[in-house]
């Protein structure tokens, strides 16, 4: 893009809003994660012909400036090191000709959407929607403008599409933080054989919550498990609504959920002293209020996210044939001072996270 791209960068950067909705425990900061990046890049392009074509579509459009506009739905761990990713893979291969604009929505959807306008009206060159909710307004917003989500959990659903194939089509694709559900329901089981009632506990706001909460309830019952679904509207009533699903279970699970990820010291703070467990739907979550997760790398996610933004404003690849791609390699981990306070007996094929 023009290089004129730069100077609207710098003086958007002034408005940059980070704000943390609550508290969060734990998490692994965004700044520490790029040590783990390497691998996850290398994986990405095994191939010396897609090394090759990379740098030749790079080359082809040296002289060229790009705007990235990025719009992050609220600061916790797991969406930080999303964006971080992001930031260096793009970075790392096109240097100072790209810039970005970052704002963070504070957990408002109004705000995200307000933001989006905002970079479509400064004519970026993409559009990073880090979680659902900046998703659907950078969708909202442009019809035009390449978007590439992150964090998002199911597209299908985000987006309210039907007969969903892995490609969304027009100027939207990314990357999906969805783990296998089925396998995060068997650790229920495998970590708590004596449970007999599981408290799915989310925010109603959020449709992605809502689809993993469903899917996890029916492995959940189909186990013999009694399963009742708690749902909390926002920040304010997430103390109350665990305080009610810490009194009728004996587990509770937490999906991927922006909500809870921002407000995990609340969560812990009721949880904890009841003596309730919590599995998480990822390693964010667990490490503020989770004993275990089956989970995978934001960073990461963020990484391969960057590496399909650097195809499109090269030219190498078309937004609107690039299917969403998944993390292939969930890990489980558990945390080592949730397990011990709560006396929890974890596995050795768990990795503890700290």
């Amino acid at each position: 893009m023009k290089n004129a791209k730069k100077l609207l960068a710098i003086l958007a950067a002034a408005s940059l809003t980070v704000m943390t909705a609550c508290g969060t425990v734990g998490g692994q900061a965004a700044a520490e994660a790029p040590a783990e990046a390497e691998p996850k890049a290398e994986e990405a392009a095994p191939a010396q012909e897609t090394e090759e074509t990379t740098a030749e579509s790079t080359e082809a459009k040296e002289g060229e400036s790009y705007l990235v506009g990025i719009c992050q739905l609220v600061q916790h761990p797991a969406l930080d090191a999303a964006t971080q990713g992001f930031r260096d893979a793009l970075t790392d291969a096109l240097g100072d000709a790209v810039s970005f604009d970052e704002q963070n929505a504070a957990g408002d959807a109004s705000t995200a959407a307000t933001i989006c306008t905002n970079l479509v009206s400064e004519n970026v060159d993409l559009i990073l929607a880090n979680a659902t909710p900046a998703l659907q307004a950078a969708a909202a917003a442009t019809g035009d403008i390449p978007i590439l989500g992150t964090s998002i959990t199911e597209y299908g659903v985000a987006l309210e599409l039907e007969n969903f194939d892995g490609t969304v089509g027009g100027n939207v694709s990314g990357t999906s933080d969805l783990p296998p559900l089925d396998q995060q329901a068997a650790m229920v089981t495998e970590l708590f054989p004596e449970a007999k009632t599981v408290g799915i506990v989310y925010c109603s706001a959020e449709p992605n919550s809502k689809y993993q909460a469903d899917v996890v309830e029916k492995c959940l019952e189909d186990a013999g498990l009694t399963v009742t679904i708690y749902t909390f509207s926002d920040s304010n009533d997430v103390a109350a609504v665990t305080g009610e699903a810490c009194a009728n279970s004996d587990v509770l699970y937490i999906p991927t959920d922006n909500t809870a990820a921002s407000c995990t010291e609340a969560i812990n703070n009721v949880a904890q002293p009841a003596g309730v467990p919590i599995i998480a739907g990822e390693e964010g979550i667990m490490q503020g209020c989770g004993v275990a997760t089956l989970s995978i790398s934001y960073y990461d996610l963020g990484v391969t996210t960057g590496q399909m933004a650097v195809k499109i404003l090269t030219g190498e690849s078309d937004i609107s044939e690039m299917p969403i791609e998944y993390y292939p390699n969930p890990v489980k981990e558990y945390n080592p001072a949730i397990a011990e306070a709560l006396g929890v007996e974890i596995p050795e094929d768990y990795i503890a996270v700290e």
